[in-house]
């Protein structure tokens, strides 16, 4: 092959992957997030851009992949009993969602003057969210373990199972008459069944082995492409069976999530994932045909309106009705607002049965297209321009209010969870409040009662019953909201006895100029502690570390002592030991006899001998 021919073959990967590493940074830096940059490139490239690809749809079909591996790992994040926990979200809340939204959407649809036929199909590829960018967008903030990504989650797995039963309606709703027998139909049913029992069977009893036994083997690459291997085997096997690809390959993550090589599998699997998933962005943005938009902007920027309000209106009323609070019902309202990738699938063959011509297809392939790049900026806009979640979900927490006890902890992160304890141990009346309402939920989880209430704030110490605490206990990580409650502290609650956590040594001394009465810095103890494990495992015995523990404890005082008469932190630097003396870590005690040197004639008998 020439070198023409080698240099051509590379125009193709080099024009994605320069794409990527180009618009994707730029866009995350601006704020406006990776899948937005990954569709804007997409299009720029694309045939209605600088037009170095001409086949958009080739690239979509092939990083589709990109989403089945996405669902393998979330499958790896999910184990079976957690699943079955999800039934109810998965078969209700969906059913009830797809449902609605369905119904809603085949409603604009005849509002547009389309026939029924016409207008069910439209809202069929759009009521299917694209899990590809939901997904990432989930990830890209965290939420995928937290509530209102499960759910979102659960909504997703349901509406992979609806694709093919609505695959099977547009083939009835083809004026082309296709006669299938019953067998036929209990064939495929069948056919379906046995691949997802092939697919658990295999999960169970044949995956583990197979991995312990590349394991043994002790070659990465071959545990790398045995991943692969699981993935998209899993994935062809629910594709021939006429189920999807991405339940397959969840299917199989679900199966391997509480296997002993799930953490290597993640990590073998990320790369490509994460590729592939770009690769997929790219594709979609290619396909936003700017011909058709042109020539039919009308139809079809009123199509993305209607069709985006109406289904997030019936996605926040269904999020509502089943005990969502306003912010997360409008969350997932804005995030599952857009159509999916599932609609060009469905698109396609519903104009191959002849229930749509190629124009209705086009522009309907354009509002999708839309409706999925303008998904991101909406999450931005709502981010932006929202209070924050924080005070929107506050349905189901404590308020901090009409409260008392003899100790007011405030801030149950880390540092205040192992504090609590020794209080809870003891019968103490504790009232402990904290302003991080993800941390306040998971806590009850776990039978502790947090309120919810910022300590920075007048209104809430004094509805925290700081007045009638015997001790006001500051324990949380931030510097500045810590100096704002000592202030309030000390002015409005004096009687009270003020113990504080201290983020570092300047803001130890910052907390003695305020007078509090106890102040612990954060990692003193525990480094002190860790120290102290350290000469124990070198062979120091327990007198000798805790005469050098005494010691550093002595020189940091007098230390911190130097800095508070000088008020500067740096005045006892020179307290320190430092590597400039190297000192030797054995013995440090005085040997029980004194060494002897062996001159040559006390050797010489011993030489002699040998």
């Amino acid at each position: 092959m020439s070198a023409e021919a080698h240099a051509f073959s590379l125009v193709s990967p080099v024009v994605l992957l320069a794409a990527a590493v180009i618009a994707v940074p730029i866009f995350k830096k601006i704020g406006l997030g990776s899948v937005l940059g990954y569709l804007i490139a997409g299009l720029i490239i694309g045939p209605f851009g600088f037009a170095f690809f001409s086949d958009p749809n080739a690239i979509i079909h092939v990083a589709e992949l990109g989403v089945v591996m996405y669902l393998f790992i979330i499958g790896l994040e999910m184990r079976p009993t957690h699943l079955w926990s999800l039934r109810r979200e998965i078969f209700g809340l969906g059913t009830l969602q797809i449902c609605l939204a369905a119904l809603a959407l085949t409603g604009v649809g005849l509002a547009f003057g389309f026939s029924w036929q016409v207008a069910f199909v439209g809202g069929a590829g759009f009521v299917l969210t694209s899990t590809a960018i939901v997904m990432q967008l989930l990830g890209d903030r965290g939420d995928i373990s937290q509530p209102r990504g499960q759910k979102i989650i659960a909504i997703l797995l349901f509406e992979d199972l609806l694709i093919v039963p609505l695959l099977a309606i547009v083939a009835f709703l083809s004026p082309i008459q296709v006669v299938e027998s019953t067998a036929d139909r209990l064939q495929g049913i069948g056919i379906a069944i046995a691949a997802i029992v092939g697919l658990i069977v295999a999960g169970y009893w044949l995956l583990n082995p197979l991995f312990r036994l590349l394991a043994a083997a002790k070659a990465r690459e071959v545990m790398t492409a045995a991943a692969l291997l699981v993935v998209l085997g899993a994935a062809l096997l629910m594709q021939v069976s006429g189920l999807s690809m991405a339940m397959g390959a969840f299917l199989a993550g679900v199966l391997l999530s509480e296997s002993t090589f799930r953490h290597q599998i993640e990590a073998d699997i990320e790369p490509f994932r994460g590729i592939l998933l770009g690769l997929f962005f790219l594709g979609v943005g290619m396909s936003l045909d700017l011909s058709v938009v042109a020539n039919n902007w009308q139809l079809i920027i009123g199509g993305v309106i209607a069709l985006m309000v109406v289904k997030s209106l019936v996605i926040y009323i269904v999020a509502r009705l089943t005990k969502a609070n306003h912010y997360d019902a409008l969350d997932r309202a804005l995030v599952m607002a857009q159509g999916g990738e599932f609609a060009f699938v469905l698109f396609a063959a519903a104009a191959g049965a002849k229930v749509i011509d190629a124009t209705v297809q086009s522009n309907m392939t354009a509002i999708v297209v839309i409706s999925m790049v303008l998904t991101p900026i909406i999450g931005i806009l709502f981010k932006r321009f929202t209070i924050s979640k924080d005070e929107q979900s506050l349905e189901g927490v404590r308020i901090a209010e009409g409260l008392s006890g003899s100790v007011l902890l405030i801030g149950f992160g880390r540092f205040g969870q192992v504090t609590s304890q020794l209080l809870l141990a003891r019968g103490v009346d504790v009232t402990i409040i904290d302003s991080n309402i993800n941390m306040i939920q998971s806590a009850e989880r776990f039978g502790f009662k947090i309120y919810y209430g910022d300590g920075a704030r007048l209104d809430i110490l004094h509805a925290s019953g700081a007045e009638t605490a015997e001790a006001i206990v500051v324990c949380v990580d931030d510097k500045d909201t810590t100096n704002k409650i000592v202030d309030l502290v000390q002015d409005e609650f004096p009687l009270a006895k003020l113990m504080v956590r201290s983020y570092d040594r300047e803001h130890s001394l910052h907390l003695v100029k305020q007078n509090v009465d106890f102040i612990m810095r954060e990692t003193f103890e525990s480094a002190m502690s860790f120290g102290e494990a350290v000469l124990k495992q070198l062979g120091l015995d327990e007198h000798d570390v805790a005469e050098i523990s005494e010691n550093i404890r002595e020189r940091d005082q007098e230390r911190f002592e130097t800095e508070i008469a000088a008020d500067d932190v740096n005045a006892g630097v020179g307290m320190q030991y430092t590597q400039s003396k190297p000192r030797p870590t054995a013995p440090l005690v005085k040997p029980k006899q004194d060494s002897k040197l062996l001159n040559e004639s006390e050797l010489a008998p011993s030489k002699q001998n040998n």
